[in-house]
């Protein structure tokens, strides 16, 4: 029983702590920035992007940013997503790292995408 509850706790503490981080790295406005038109990035690896995506969004995957940030217009307006939000936060910051004055971290591609109404396109 003790077992069970120590599990528990730290099962709901993990949440918590995930929940946080969420919220706290997910930017404000993105409603606004997708009606603006920004350009939505998947920065999943390809194949994860194949098995579903924001329609219209970019892929390029935290992998090759480095190498491909370039193929992105800087003067444009960029909302990140992954699978979970971390991959996104760390592109965000490259992004800015290289100059890019408008990125923005939209977490989890299916959470930003059942927020808004947006549409899924599947590769198959």
């Amino acid at each position: 029983m003790k077992n069970t509850l120590i599990f528990c706790g730290i099962a709901l503490l993990i949440y918590i702590v995930y929940r946080v981080y969420k919220y706290q790295t997910l930017d404000d406005g993105l409603d606004r920035l997708i009606k603006k038109g920004a350009i939505i990035l998947d920065v999943r690896t390809e194949k994860e992007y194949e098995t579903g995506h924001i329609e219209g969004s970019k892929n390029i995957s935290l992998g090759t940013i480095r190498e491909r940030y370039t193929e992105l217009d800087p003067n444009k307006t960029y909302i990140t997503v992954c699978s979970h939000g971390l991959r996104s936060v760390k592109v965000e910051t490259i992004l800015k790292e290289k100059g890019f004055k408008h990125v923005y971290n939209g977490g989890a591609w299916s959470d930003l995408q059942k927020s808004f109404n947006l549409k899924v396109s599947e590769n198959k």
